[in-house]
């Protein structure tokens, strides 16, 4: 019988916390890959919200909340930092180390939790390679 309510009591613990552990982050992840699939980076670009801030050409959106990610290579160099560089960080880490002149950071943050490694990986090629 103890052992019965042990686990009854186990089992409303586990229920109450939905039985599911903290999400890992993107971050705390194995390393990003080098090279993601940017095919599939548009539709993490379009399925995460995206595209109602940012204007960006190859995926035919002209919102403008949040910087034109059309011009992230101009960003990225007055960053001082590779393309991809700025593009995971500026992600996963906002404020990225240049926010252009106009914009608040308004930049989500959970994108560090809410996308998978590979996820980010397609996204971030997406944004620095196109389709």
């Amino acid at each position: 019988m103890r052992r019965l309510a042990a686990f009854a009591a186990l089992a409303v613990f586990l229920a109450s916390c939905g039985g599911k552990t903290a999400a890992p982050r993107a971050t705390d992840q194995a390393p990003v890959p080098a090279e993601g699939n940017a095919a599939a980076g548009k539709v993490v670009f379009m399925s995460s919200g995206c595209a109602g801030c940012h204007t960006f050409a190859p995926a035919g959106t002209t919102a403008t909340i949040g910087p034109n990610l059309d011009q992230l290579a101009a960003y990225a160099k007055k960053a001082n930092e590779s393309l991809a560089d700025f593009t995971r960080s500026a992600i996963t880490n906002p404020p990225a180390p240049y926010v252009p002149p106009g914009f608040k950071n308004v930049m989500p943050t959970n994108f560090d939790v809410s996308l998978t490694a590979g996820q980010l990986a397609d996204v971030v090629a997406f944004l620095t390679r196109g389709p």
